[in-house]
């Protein structure tokens, strides 16, 4: 396994952000973590990149544990958060630079040239990140956390501030890293996206998970039981300000 949660809890003094939450990434998922605003998922993100630490449970990533084997487990994961902090007056080669350098990369260059060219950065490759757009910037940071061609990937928000084109060559170099075997994790409110990329879906509201289900066989069960909800039906069916707080079990409940 490549993404592993188990009895994760996170309290900040009394407020509960989450609690109980246990969940696995295998290897080629590509699961979308959704909920409404405050539902946890950012704080799930930032425990398992280590960025947080956990009131209790357990977190790992490729196998090492986080308390453990810290460094092992951050080098083999790639995390893109919602608003990338890249440095100004670097340039996106610098970037990649710094990146192989961090991860003791060799070889590196024909792969980062690769990723330019897929991402259309190639002829910005000298540009300081300053004068990029936010959408610009945003690819900058996937090809600095594919560079070291992770076993894990976390997103959040991947899409943000992209055009039609920069859309699409994002779903599909996500496809291909799970295709590869890599596990994929996107927290995103946009559901168009999670119905369409994601093989697995986990919704949290109000710090538990009220659903987690492997998408093909969640459909098949809705059309067994005549539902033909959408994923965006089921998700305000479940998270709604009508609808009792779910046990971490209610998936049953479908």
């Amino acid at each position: 396994m490549s993404l592993l949660v188990e009895d994760f809890h996170k309290y900040y003094g009394e407020t509960r952000a989450v609690a109980g939450l246990s969940f696995e990434v295998p290897p080629g998922t590509i699961l979308g973590l959704v909920g409404p605003n405050g539902a946890g998922k950012t704080t799930t993100m930032r425990a398992l990149a280590g960025i947080i630490a956990p009131t209790r449970g357990r977190l790992a990533i490729a196998g090492y544990d986080l308390v453990e084997e810290p460094i092992r487990a951050k080098a083999a994961l790639a995390y893109i958060p919602d608003e990338p902090r890249l440095f100004d007056q670097l340039t996106i080669w610098e970037h990649l630079q710094f990146v192989a350098a961090a991860y003791r990369l060799t070889d590196w260059q024909p792969l980062a040239d690769d990723l330019l060219r897929t991402f259309d950065l190639l002829e910005k490759r000298d540009s300081l990140c300053s004068e990029l757009s936010r959408g610009m910037r945003q690819k900058v940071a996937i090809c600095c956390g594919y560079l070291h061609q992770p076993k894990a990937i976390m997103l959040d928000e991947p899409l943000t501030g992209l055009d039609p084109y920069g859309i699409r060559t994002i779903k599909e170099s996500i496809r291909r890293r799970a295709a590869e075997g890599a596990a994929i994790m996107i927290s995103s409110h946009l559901l168009t996206l999670v119905e369409d990329l994601c093989s697995a879906v986990l919704i949290l509201h109000r710090g538990q998970q009220v659903l987690h289900a492997d998408m093909e066989a969640l459909r098949r069960r809705m059309a067994e039981d005549g539902r033909h909800e959408t994923l965006e039906e089921m998700f305000f069916r479940l998270t709604g300000p009508s609808e009792p707080l779910a046990e971490p079990a209610a998936e049953a409940q479908l």
